[in-house]
């Protein structure tokens, strides 16, 4: 695995820029469809390369519709004097996500059952949405509502629905080889002002997808930035024909917090599955790893059992399970730099270990072959059998062709670099060959 990021330097690094990117970003009012959405997507564009989408609203897509498009330009509660007591230009977690447009006076009575807060948490706004009922409101802090007089108040949404289009972006990074078997990683790009639960996700992929652009590849690589929900089921149902190709995938969400690391295995169990799990053991660092339940983010769409494809989710902290999540807490102090560095070398690391994966034969099946005048054997003059040394014998004993190098290293209990090193070194040497 690569070297982890030293929380207290990491000035000019990744985690530094991936933050700068979420910092950007962070702003912009996004949505499930909009011009919010297509401005994350344009920033993206300038990172890697990026081929945008536009489906037209009212397109059926397998039980669902691409609904309307949503806009917003404005949003307050006025009280008397005309001073703005929630403002949306303020936050942009203020209006109800998808909120029809409203201007109208009324009493704070009448008002009250189109208010959210988060109880518990006094200064926190939280985060809500109405994608596929008519309806609209707004979000604030119960220190903000404590402090709105019994009398009445303009209420105005300035925001639009109407025929429009789902946007997303595809990039595309071919394998090297000429393979038409494909990675699939997939991050959600619709949330508003939130940095964990949206941005994190985000930029690691931005960044990943850099890494992998500046070497050679295996696989053709395939990232998704979409909108949650209607945007895997709309890409699914516009892609069915090339979903047979996808031998390999992640959604990652949720990467720039302290959190410890969690993944959630593939509805049928796969072989990114198992990777995950080694990345994580090897890492040293704190983990869980937690079987397919039918919730959670897109490898639900992924894994639902008409596609059934290997997609698993990698996050820090569980979506539902952090106090911040869906608040305004949820901010660009709650990310750190150090985190989504970690967070990279993990993915980067899983996928690493995805693209050297192979299956080898032994040219010298018959007993050990004379490692020594080879070089490649060092002594260890009585005193017993150092890792090099072994994981050399493990590769050579396994190397039948039904065991793939992951299969080595878990059953020799040793990292995935130490034996996939071992296995270039003995391919150089001609005692190990492709399988085919």
């Amino acid at each position: 695995m690569q070297q982890l990021a030293d929380p207290e330097a990491t000035a000019g690094t990744p985690g530094r820029d991936m933050h700068a990117l979420a910092s950007e970003l962070y702003p912009i009012c996004r949505s499930i469809t909009g011009d919010g959405l297509r401005q994350t997507l344009d920033v993206i564009a300038r990172h890697i390369p990026l081929q945008r989408f536009d489906v037209p609203s009212g397109t059926e897509v397998f039980d669902w519709t691409v609904p309307r498009e949503w806009n917003i330009r404005d949003a307050y509660i006025k009280d008397r004097s005309g001073r703005r007591v929630v403002d949306f230009r303020a936050c942009n977690l203020h209006v109800v996500n998808y909120s029809t447009p409203i201007h109208r006076t009324m009493t704070l009575a009448e008002l009250r059952e189109h208010l959210f807060t988060v109880p518990g948490h006094p200064t926190w706004i939280p985060y809500r949405t109405s994608y596929y009922k008519d309806a609209w409101g707004f979000c604030l802090s119960e220190a903000q509502l404590a402090a709105m007089a019994d009398d009445e108040y303009e209420v105005m949404i300035d925001s639009s629905l109407s025929d429009g289009s789902l946007s997303y972006g595809e990039c595309f990074l071919p394998a090297d080889g000429g393979s038409s078997d494909e990675v699939l990683i997939s991050c959600h790009v619709c949330h508003p002002s939130l940095a964990n639960d949206n941005l994190s996700g985000l930029s690691v992929a931005v960044f990943l997808a850099r890494h992998l652009l500046a070497r050679k590849r295996r696989y053709n690589y395939r990232f998704l930035f979409i909108p949650a929900t209607i945007g895997a089921i709309t890409w699914l149902a516009l892609n069915r024909e090339r979903t047979s190709r996808i031998k390999h995938g992640m959604v990652l969400t949720c990467l720039g917090d302290a959190g410890l690391f969690h993944y959630k295995k593939s509805r049928r169990g796969a072989e990114v599955d198992r990777v995950a799990a080694h990345v994580l053991a090897a890492s040293g660092l704190p983990h869980e790893i937690r079987d397919f339940m039918p919730y959670g983010y897109d490898e639900r769409q992924y894994c639902s059992p008409g596609f059934d494809l290997a997609v698993g989710c990698l996050s820090r902290s569980v979506w539902g399970e952090f106090p911040e999540y869906h608040t305004s807490a949820d901010n660009l102090d709650f990310v750190t730099p150090a985190s989504l560095e970690e967070s990279l070398a993990v993915v980067s690391s899983i996928v690493d270990v995805l693209d050297a994966n192979r299956h080898y034969l032994n040219t010298s099946p018959c007993c050990e072959p004379a490692l020594g005048r080879r070089g490649l054997y060092r002594s260890a003059g009585g005193s017993g059998m150092d890792d090099e040394n072994l994981a050399r014998l493990w590769v050579l004993n396994q190397a039948d062709g039904k065991h793939s190098l992951l299969d080595i290293a878990e059953r020799a209990g040793m990292p995935f670099a130490l034996i996939e090193r071992s296995a270039r070194e003995l391919m150089a040497s001609g005692l190990l060959v492709d399988a085919i």
